[in-house]
């Protein structure tokens, strides 16, 4: 017999339910019934996908890093149904991926660096994989937080999300895991980096724990909030102001809109930080990285950056395989190196590439 795929299935039960439906009210909750059915099929998907995504990345680093996948707590949820309910206040748990350089002493102290994962819902896969590597042979420590709202976690998970909120302090919640738990890092030299989403939990780690960053890396970070909402769809807009979420729209609060903005938040910054943009990046459009860029200068703060003009790949230009990306990551890694000091640097875009691929 003949296999049906499901979108197959789902259109039929659709169609039979357009056919059948004997009200108005009927057919929307038929519908809505539909809908919800196809939102918890996409998050056993992600749940899939990220099982497959968990092999990938134990046997791509498997001859350079030791990969761990361990559980941590940050702050409870900020939406709780029924606070008085059995355990409703208690922390938070999700995971973190910890690397470590299979090479290392454990006798000795390195670096550690923090890097959270872009998204509104994403999570830490193994499109990251090339830059561990490189992070790998300069042996640095590296956790990689799932904070609040990643995906392939289920539906519970996915709705903890507080982008801009206290996803922040899942990934600082990472940093002092990682002190507290392996005694050959450096609680000196501890640095973060993020694109994207992931910048702006870079920014707001370093704006709200300054004593707690030597450096601190931020690329195309989304910047203001407030902005965004102006320029992004209605479906976008809906994902912030779901009730499960912010639970109102940057018209009905703007206030807490700015307050996750790191352009609002500029006059916090303490650390060394860099931040690059790119004109023609189709996400973050760069009139955000410059509004962040000329709320610090108007704060006289001491910070890098660089616009980049028009440079392929747009949102993703220096996280990808070109030769350009990888000049410009031979400088973040330069950049962050001059502070955290790793055993190993790169003289030259030609070692960055013979060491993402050569086992040590």
């Amino acid at each position: 017999m003949k296999r049906i795929c499901l979108p197959l299935l789902l259109c039929i039960f659709y169609l039979h339910t357009l056919c059948h439906a004997q009200t108005h009210d009927e057919l929307i909750e038929q519908v809505e019934s539909l809908e919800e059915e196809i939102s918890d099929l996409r998050h056993e998907f992600n749940a899939l996908e990220k099982a497959i995504d968990d092999l990938a990345w134990q046997q791509s680093m498997d001859n350079i890093a030791f990969v761990d996948k361990v559980t941590l707590t940050g702050p409870p949820k900020r939406v709780i149904e029924n606070p008085t309910a059995q355990g409703a206040n208690n922390p938070l748990k999700f995971s973190a991926y910890v690397f470590l350089p299979k090479n290392i002493d454990f006798s000795k102290k390195y670096p550690l660096l923090v890097l959270p994962h872009g998204g509104v819902h994403s999570n830490f896969n193994t499109f990251y994989q090339h830059i561990v590597r490189e992070l790998m042979v300069q042996e640095y420590i590296v956790v990689a937080p799932e904070y609040r709202g990643s995906t392939g976690y289920g539906k519970g998970f996915y709705e903890t999300i507080d982008y801009g909120g206290l996803e922040v302090e899942d990934v600082y919640s990472s940093r002092n895991y990682m002190l507290e738990n392996y005694d050959f890092i450096d609680a000196n030299r501890v640095g973060i980096l993020g694109w994207s989403h992931g910048g702006l939990i870079t920014l707001h780690n370093i704006f709200e724990h300054p004593d707690d960053y030597k450096v601190a890396y931020a690329g195309v970070p989304v910047s203001d909030l407030i902005a965004r909402m102006g320029y992004k769809t209605q479906r976008y807009r809906e994902l912030y102001s779901a009730d499960y979420h912010i639970g109102k729209s940057a018209y009905e609060d703007v206030d807490e809109y700015r307050r996750r903005s790191p352009a609002w938040q500029a006059h916090k910054l303490q650390s060394p930080l860099l931040i690059h943009t790119n004109t023609n990046d189709g996400d973050v459009n760069v009139f955000e990285v410059e509004h962040l860029i000329k709320s610090l200068k108007a704060e006289d703060k001491d910070f890098e950056y660089e616009i980049y003009e028009d440079i392929p790949g747009g949102h993703t230009f220096d996280r990808i395989d070109t030769q350009k990306a990888k000049e410009v990551r031979l400088k973040v890694y330069n950049f962050l190196a001059d502070y955290l000091k790793p055993n190993v640097t790169f003289r030259n875009v030609r070692e960055l590439q013979q060491a993402s691929y050569l086992p040590r």
